[in-house]
């Protein structure tokens, strides 16, 4: 790694002007990986692990501080006052909990310290209290971080050809269809994923994140499946007994409804960053890895952004280099973005309306008539 700047690449030509849905360049990049790297602060590679848990207490506090107020306050509001604070309650405490989400996703990356049994740790204790199985997504997602954009082996938002759709896609190329398409991926798009792998690449048998013998894990990871399995057994259990103590509906409102929020932002953050109109999908015999890394693109969530701990507009950085904690992400997202010139995807398009847009034309992908790179797909929607 050298110091910011320096770097043997030029940066690639700026584009003219704004355009999110101009096509990013499919033929193979003008720099390497490590051009990229030379060109970003070599302490954006560091990990404080002090400052990492500054991040971790904050969020602790203000979920704290929502649960405080929602259970000691609530009940006692004069009506309708509790049918506007329980939804703020949910609201905020599901973004909280999503920020959650985020410190432990990059707990699976070595991203918040030098140690892994501490990531391990962390991000097992907060992923099991989202009802995640830590090490299994740990696992799987690493897989999708080595073949993201990969029609055969990427792991997550893999799209179809337009031969692979189901005979009820039609019915769904419609408002109608797309509102009840966006319903049930925000509401069971995330325990469908765990499993049933929704979403993800076909195996030859049934891939779910719970079963340590699935086709998604190695021999030697299967003790750990077991453990993520035990940990949201544990949660589970305690949440049945909080039923047993304080009532169903207590359980729902406090803790329910704000996991179910978290569901929903993780199916759209995701979606999002995968899924766009100008993002090349790339087969095995036009793949390869920097190509595929770079088939993703950054959003812009507004003050969300912060509160998930900038996942949201870090992604293509995130790609290129997962190691990097989410509080230097953004520098490097800077530094490298003249270098990848073109190559670099950022839409600023509000994500209400940006998921409603991808949704109607990014229905499946296909090469170019007349291409003569037939490995590369874009996304149409005409059926």
């Amino acid at each position: 790694m050298g110091a910011r700047g320096r770097t043997s690449v030029p940066p690639s030509p700026k584009k003219p002007e704004f355009n999110p849905l101009k096509r990013v360049p499919c033929s193979k990049p003008p720099f390497t990986l490590c051009q990229i790297k030379k060109a970003i602060p070599p302490y954006c590679f560091k990990h404080f692990v002090l400052r990492s848990f500054s991040y971790l207490i904050y969020d602790l506090v203000l979920a704290s501080l929502f649960y405080y107020v929602a259970t000691n306050y609530f009940p006692s509001l004069p009506q309708p006052l509790p049918y506007v604070a329980w939804p703020l309650y949910w609201a905020m405490q599901g973004c909280i909990f999503t920020a959650f989400w985020a410190l432990a996703h990059e707990c699976g990356h070595q991203a918040f310290s030098d140690y892994q049994w501490l990531d391990d740790t962390i991000g097992f204790i907060l992923h099991t209290f989202l009802l995640t199985p830590y090490f299994s997504l740990k696992y799987s997602h690493r897989r999708h971080h080595s073949d993201t954009g990969s029609l055969e082996r990427d792991e997550v938002f893999v799209p179809k050809k337009k031969s692979a759709l189901k005979w009820w896609a039609k019915h769904f190329n419609n408002p109608l269809g797309r509102f009840l398409e966006i319903s049930i991926q925000l509401t069971l798009g995330w325990p469908l994923y765990l499993l049933f792998n929704i979403t993800g690449p076909p195996y030859d048998r049934l891939a779910c994140h719970y079963d340590p013998y699935g086709p998604i894990f190695s021999d030697r990871q299967r003790l750990q499946i077991y453990v993520s399995d035990a940990g949201v057994l544990a949660v589970t259990y305690a949440l049945y007994l909080l039923v047993l103590a304080k009532g169903v509906g207590w359980v729902i409102s406090v803790y329910g409804v704000p996991l179910l929020v978290v569901n929903a932002f993780l199916v759209m953050i995701t979606y999002l960053q995968h899924t766009h109109p100008s993002l090349p999908h790339y087969e095995s015999s036009e793949w390869d890895w920097l190509r595929g890394a770079l088939s993703t693109v950054d959003r812009d969530y507004g003050i969300l952004n912060k509160v998930f701990h900038d996942i949201t507009r870090i992604h293509v950085a995130h790609h290129l280099f997962p190691t990097i904690p989410h509080y230097h992400a953004m520098e490097a997202t800077k530094v490298i973005k003249p270098i990848l010139g073109e190559y670099y995807q950022f839409d600023g398009t509000p994500v209400y309306k940006a998921i409603w847009r991808e949704l109607k034309e990014c229905v499946y992908v296909e090469p170019d008539a007349g291409d003569n790179d037939k490995g590369v797909l874009w996304f149409r929607n005409k059926l």
